[in-house]
């Protein structure tokens, strides 16, 4: 069993993905919960795709994938506010044109661009154990930008999540603060990319945060959990990939689903 745990440590790709592991692990269900709390699912999995062309610009300019990513999402962010408050659209209708038309755009520039080679595979999936030096800087970078974001406009995010009506009433701030919680999560969507890639990203963004929520119901505790949850389905399914040969994403993935299942199925017992 030690040696399960010890051995990969190893390796420095390994070290660097477990770092890369535990603050994907963290750093969704953080902004997952507010997501959750939110109804806003379908817009993380809509950012993951929209960040495509900033990728692909990175990978034709020769620089980090991951630093031309992070203006395209937050770009991305503001256009679905933006859009759908002078266009009249609902939010969901906004997040629908966007997404297809950045990823159609990610796509045509991917086709197009016959300077570069990328594997496909490894952008919709993941690829956690190529995480360079670089990429870990990044992450640590945006993560403390997104933990000083979080906590300074806690109070406020709060406020705006669970009385959007009241909050507009009370102070304008409320969009101030819609616009903040959508930079923060393309930031953070820009995190979990690396590990689980652009179509699993969404899954440890809801699924740790959805399954504390069936456990505590009080907002922060609630962070906390889903928190410690998503680092441990993270760093599992790291392990689990290595020692059998799996994709990294689709393992944590799956590990994060069945700690959902088992939570779900306990409460159910428990209130029947």
């Amino acid at each position: 069993m030690i040696d399960f745990v010890v051995a990969p440590l190893e390796y420095g790709f390994m070290v660097r993905a477990l770092i890369g592991s535990v603050l994907v692990g963290v750093m969704c269900p953080l902004v997952g919960a507010y997501v959750v709390t939110r109804n806003l699912a379908f817009l993380g999995d809509a950012l993951a795709h929209a960040v495509l062309p900033g990728m692909v610009l990175g990978f034709m300019a020769g620089i980090n994938p991951t630093i031309a990513a992070v203006p395209t999402g937050v770009a991305v962010a503001a256009l679905v506010r933006t859009v759908s408050r002078r266009a009249g659209l609902s939010t969901d209708t906004s997040i629908g044109i966007l997404f297809a038309a950045m990823f159609a755009l990610g796509l045509v520039m991917l086709a197009t661009a016959a300077t570069i080679r990328i594997d496909m595979e490894d952008l919709l999936l993941g690829q956690i154990l190529a995480m360079s030096p670089t990429g870990i800087y990044i992450s640590l970078g945006i993560t403390a930008l997104v933990i000083l974001g979080l906590f300074t406009l806690h109070h406020w995010l709060l406020f705006t999540s669970f009385d959007p009506v009241g909050s507009q009433i009370f102070n304008r701030r409320s969009n101030l603060m819609d616009y903040a919680l959508l930079v923060m999560l393309a930031l953070v969507i820009v995190i979990g990319i690396q590990a689980a890639g652009v179509i699993l990203v969404m899954a440890m963004l809801v699924t740790p945060a959805a399954t504390a929520y069936l456990l505590v119901r009080r907002f922060v505790p609630m962070m906390m959990a889903a928190a410690v949850m998503g680092a441990a389905a993270a760093v599992t399914g790291l392990y689990i990939s290595y020692h059998f040969n799996l994709p990294a994403g689709p393992a944590m993935t799956l590990v994060a689903s069945g700690i959902f299942v088992l939570v779900a199925s306990f409460r159910r017992r428990a209130h029947a």
